[in-house]
């Protein structure tokens, strides 16, 4: 990714300090956002019996803020194209402050997927801003370290927020979870507010722009294997938590445990894809999508056993948490001189993705089974393998 560092007219002069602050509060801003949308995954079970709701219906919590997040990328970008970048920020991590604090007071579902409502719209409006932000907040020769930083935080989210949010939620209450990422995301505005400089447009995000990235072929590829392999994962992880108490038989202490051992193999998974889709960004892709289809195909059988079920979501780990740094990177191949319709176009497919995932997982699991869901979920990651190949092999690297 080209990213351009430049100092807005005004703006006071950064130093080395202030630049590292403004990219740890962006990344944390990220952070707070993917651990919120993503938090009901662990405690979808508990939410769903206080509400009197299945588990396919409380999948709507993953499938309203998807489907928000992908209108709201674009629409919210170019919307907003001549505003202040740092004021904008702040606005979005207040609407999830908010959007948090309702979710934990709900007393009616609708309630608690209207606040996802507003998750959707901050995901989608954050990430498309945020994602390309590290060029300006620091010096030139730090922008390529800063803009790492600044993508840590989607499996840091991704697979820390889940067990973190389960255990939460287990020891003291499914709402006390999402008061806990209130408190959280409150921080982060402050932290925005204070280390922030004053970031006017550099770069508009006009649709003229998005429209002719959609007509190459790199974006194409990111656009097609996003989605199969964010189809497949959330499908399935989705209701990772129903299928380790139901068919494994794990008591709650123990799925928080394996939650937590999956997170810790996300970390390793992000680092190790991160280093490889640098040099070889087809092999990279293909590995993390053969390892979740080879995991998720496996789980019904071998997950029937803690010892197996544990085993298999250390691999589903170290595949997904390659996953967003692969995708974000082919994006970034497809678009190098315009970061931020780049992360426009990767929010709005991601998204749009994790809400048709989420909700077609809930409809296998309601009207089917759950190792069903687990065995789709499986043959749609192998798709991306095989998609990889074949543009491997027409567009060599």
């Amino acid at each position: 990714m080209s990213l351009t560092a430049t100092t807005p007219p005004g703006a006071p002069p950064r130093t080395p300090l202030r630049g590292r602050l403004a990219v740890l509060s962006v990344m944390l801003g990220i952070f707070a956002v993917v651990t919120t949308e993503i938090l009901p995954i662990g405690l979808l079970t508990p939410i769903g019996a206080d509400f009197g709701v299945a588990d396919g219906t409380a999948g709507l919590m993953m499938t309203m803020p998807g489907v928000l997040a992908a209108l709201a990328a674009p629409v919210v970008t170019v919307a907003t194209a001549r505003a202040d970048r740092r004021l904008m920020l702040c606005a979005f991590v207040l609407l999830l402050a908010l959007a948090d604090f309702l979710t934990a007071a709900a007393t009616d579902y609708r309630l608690v997927l209207a606040a996802r409502v507003l998750v959707g719209i901050t995901i989608g409006g954050f990430w498309s801003i945020g994602a390309g932000l590290a060029g300006r907040l620091v010096r030139p020769a730090a922008a390529a370290r800063a803009t790492a930083v600044i993508f840590s935080a989607v499996p840091l989210g991704s697979v820390l927020g889940v067990p973190a949010g389960t255990l939460i939620g287990d020891l003291t209450g499914w709402r006390t979870a999402f008061v806990a990422m209130g408190v959280l995301s409150t921080g982060v505005l402050a932290l925005l507010l204070l280390t922030l400089p004053a970031l006017p447009p550099d770069r508009v995000t006009r649709p003229a722009v998005l429209r002719a990235l959609l007509r190459t072929t790199g974006t194409r590829f990111a656009l097609l294997t996003t989605f199969l392999i964010v189809l497949a994962h959330f499908g399935t992880y989705t209701y990772v938590t129903p299928f380790l108490r139901e068919v494994t038989h794990a008591g709650t202490g123990t799925v928080t445990a394996f939650l937590l051992v999956y997170g810790a193999a996300g970390v390793a998974g992000n680092f190790l894809g991160g280093a490889l889709v640098a040099r070889r960004p087809h092999t990279a892709f293909g590995a993390a999508a053969a390892t979740i289809a080879v995991a998720t195909a496996l789980l019904p059988v071998l997950g029937r056993s803690e010892a197996g079920a544990l085993a298999l979501l250390v691999l589903w780990g170290l595949g997904y948490g390659a996953v967003p740094v692969c995708s974000q990177t082919w994006f970034a191949r497809a678009a190098p001189q315009t970061p931020e319709a780049a992360s426009v176009l990767f929010t709005a497919s991601f998204q749009a993705t994790i809400a048709a995932g989420a909700l077609g997982g809930g409809y296998v699991v309601d009207h089917v089974s759950l190792p069903a869901v687990m065995a789709l979920g499986a043959a749609t990651a192998g798709l991306v393998v095989v998609a990889a190949g074949i543009h491997r092999a027409r567009h060599a690297c």
